[in-house]
C-alpha cells in the first residue's frame, strides 16, 4: 500500500494560560476519581477532598477550566450522555459541510482543503523529512508539536515525567526523519490549538497528515464529527464503504498522530463505551467533558 500525506485546513487556537499545566494535574486527578465512581454521583465535598482543595476553590478551578462545574461533568460522564453523543452518527458522516461549518455560531471545528502531496516522499519512513518539536503546557497535561515546513504534522500528550516516552512514541512513527528540538518553531502552532474563542476559518491552521491512503481516508473522516458529538468504529467502516473493517479502522486511528486536531478522541465503543485513546482514557474523558462545556457556552 502506498503512503502518501494529506494537508488540511482548520482553524486557529491561542497560547493556554501558564497555570493550565498545573491546573489539569489537579483536574486530571478529579477526572479519574469521577470516572470510577460517576454511578455514585460524587459531590462537590468528596470529590474535593479527594484531590485535597477546599470545595469552593474545585468548584472555580475546574469550572474556568473545563467550562462545566464538577457536578456537570459528572453527569456529562455518564452512559447516558455518551449514547446521545452518538445520536445520529453515521448521518453526520454522510452529510456534506456547509461552508466547512460544523456546529453553532463560532465552532467552526473545520476548515478543510487538501492538497496531494507526492505518495513517494513518506515511503522511506520520513527520510529527507526534518520535524521540528517542543513541548509546551495545554489544558490536558504537557502537549508534544511537531511542525514541518509545510504545516502541523504531529500532536502528542505526556504526563509530567513521560515527555521522552511520548516524543519516541511519535519519532517511531517516522524513524528515519531528522528531529529538531526547536520551540520558537511550534510555540506559533500552540497558540492556535486549545482556546475555542479564536477558532475562526479565516485563519486557518495548516496540518499534515502523514500516513497510509486508508490511515489518511480514517482521519480525514474523524474531522467530519463535530465537536459536541461523536461516531464509533463501525460507522467510520461503513462510511469508508468496507463494513467489515472495523478492526483495521481502529489501528488507524489509534495511529492518528495530530490528536485532538483531528479528533480521535470523539470514537466511541458501541453504546457509548469510553474504550481506547491512545494517550489514555483520563486524557479522552477529560477531552470530551471540555468539549461539552464549550458547547453548552456557545448555544
Amino acid at each position: 500500500m502506498s503512503l502518501s500525506a494529506l494537508t488540511v485546513e482548520v482553524p486557529p487556537m491561542p497560547v493556554p494560560r501558564p497555570e493550565l499545566r498545573s491546573d489539569y494535574e489537579v483536574v486530571r486527578r478529579a477526572i479519574e476519581y469521577i470516572s470510577e465512581h460517576w454511578r455514585d454521583q460524587p459531590s462537590l465535598d468528596r470529590i474535593a477532598d479527594v484531590v485535597g482543595m477546599r470545595p469552593l476553590s474545585l468548584q472555580r478551578l475546574f469550572t474556568r477550566w473545563a467550562g462545566l462545574s464538577p457536578k456537570a461533568f459528572v453527569q456529562a460522564l455518564t452512559l447516558d450522555h455518551a449514547r446521545s453523543l452518538l445520536d445520529d452518527s453515521a448521518s453526520i458522516l454522510d452529510a456534506s459541510y456547509e461552508v466547512g461549518l460544523s456546529g453553532p455560531g463560532r465552532l467552526h471545528d473545520l476548515f478543510v482543503s487538501h492538497e496531494a502531496m507526492t505518495p513517494g516522499d513518506y515511503k522511506a519512513r520520513g527520510a529527507g523529512l526534518v520535524l521540528r518539536f517542543a513541548f509546551h503546557p495545554s489544558p490536558f497535561g504537557q502537549s508534544l508539536i511537531m511542525v514541518t515546513d509545510r504545516g502541523l504534522a504531529g500532536v502528542a500528550f505526556a504526563d509530567i515525567g513521560s515527555e521522552r516516552t511520548a516524543l519516541a512514541d511519535m519519532q517511531a512513527r517516522w524513524p528515519q526523519a531528522h528531529y529538531v528540538e526547536d520551540a520558537a518553531a511550534t510555540a506559533p502552532y500552540v497558540r492556535r490549538i486549545f482556546d475555542p474563542e479564536t477558532w475562526r476559518p479565516d485563519q486557518p491552521l495548516r496540518i499534515v497528515m502523514i500516513g497510509s491512503d486508508f490511515e489518511l481516508r480514517v482521519w480525514e473522516t474523524l474531522l467530519r464529527v463535530p465537536l459536541g458529538k461523536a461516531t464509533t468504529y463501525s460507522d467510520i467502516a461503513a462510511h469508508l464503504g468496507k463494513p467489515q473493517a472495523a478492526r483495521a479502522v481502529g489501528s488507524a486511528v489509534g495511529k492518528n498522530p495530530i490528536s485532538f486536531v483531528v479528533p480521535c478522541h470523539r470514537v466511541l465503543g458501541k453504546g457509548g463505551n469510553f474504550c481506547g485513546y491512545h494517550w489514555g482514557l483520563t486524557r479522552k474523558r477529560a477531552i470530551l467533558g471540555w468539549e461539552a462545556g464549550v458547547v453548552s457556552n456557545d448555544v
